[in-house]
């Protein structure tokens, strides 16, 4: 025995309109068609279909059978067929995000809100775990998007621009530093720098500042939330280097000063990592346009 889908939509067909002739409508096809359509599917299962002698037309209990499992399979196909199509034009998709930036959460939420409403059939998440390990997952297609200040050359792997930003010194209003108008690496050698948990190689005050200088402070404090690390600093317990868009408000509070690092400043660009084959999606195309303006819209407060 031999079904397809021809034969699911023809049995619910007749038993929604009640009969050959609304049935041959609905479908588009004659009457006659319809009638060896069904005479055929008879043959093809061996059994009768139809209770004949009834009118409104009804399905035998085989018929019934045969009507549940079109009533199972049909709306299936047609979500899989309706889902595809959207894949195609670019409607649907996953977009799921690796983070190597603790501070990036202050500017991605408003994106991903401008994205959600732009995009609400595509599945977005942030996974945060993954954040040592994430230009690995990029490659594993486990995530498909990755936010870092950090490029690097690997095969497969597009890192797409999105805004420079400044790493910037935030003290104490009455830290001994807040009498210079710029941040050397000899300034902090006597300093308590509070960062985030991770290793130097992802903080921009050391690949900017102190490792090139040889230079290393009095300790190191780690502290995972921003709001804590701003607490300590008011505190005098330390200073922190941080992207100037955190800092937007800080730097006109009175318990805080802010220093460029350097005489000329420090410059450091974000990127959004993808797999080459899909940074010209439609929406992956549009969260990285909304990445590159939502952020300077911060960096301008």
């Amino acid at each position: 025995m031999h079904l397809d889908l021809r034969h699911l939509r023809t049995i619910k067909a007749i038993h929604d309109a009640g009969g050959l002739a609304r049935a041959a409508e609905v479908l588009n096809i004659t009457q006659s068609a319809l009638s060896h359509q069904v005479k055929g599917l008879e043959e093809q299962v061996g059994v009768e279909l139809f209770v004949r002698r009834s009118k409104p037309l009804k399905l035998s209990a085989a018929g019934q059978r045969l009507l549940r499992a079109a009533e199972k399979v049909l709306p299936e196909i047609a979500a899989v067929t309706e889902e595809f199509r959207a894949l195609r034009s670019g409607k649907t998709g996953r977009l799921h995000i690796a983070i190597e930036c603790h501070a990036c959460f202050d500017w991605l939420f408003p994106v991903l809100d401008a994205f959600r409403r732009a995009w609400p059939d595509v599945d977005v998440d942030i996974r945060p775990g993954l954040a040592f390990e994430a230009m690995p997952a990029l490659a594993r297609e486990e995530v498909d998007l990755v936010i870092s200040s950090d490029p690097e050359s690997l095969p497969g792997i597009v890192f797409n621009p999105l805004f420079d930003y400044a790493p910037t010194l935030v003290a104490a209003a009455d830290s001994p530093l807040a009498a210079k108008e710029w941040i050397e690496a000899e300034d902090l050698r006597d300093q308590v720098i509070i960062t985030y948990p991770v290793d130097r190689t992802r903080l921009d005050v050391f690949t900017t500042l102190l490792t090139p200088a040889k230079v290393e402070p009095e300790a190191v404090r780690q502290v995972e939330l921003t709001a804590v690390i701003l607490m300590l600093v008011a505190s005098g317990r330390g200073v922190s280097v941080l992207p100037d868009w955190v800092l937007r408000e800080v730097k006109y509070r009175p318990d805080y000063v802010t220093r460029r690092l350097t005489r000329e400043g420090v410059t450091k660009r974000m990127y959004a990592a993808t797999r080459t084959e899909d940074a010209t999606r439609p929406f992956m195309a549009h969260f990285l346009r909304l990445a590159r303006t939502e952020p300077v819209k911060l960096q301008r407060v």
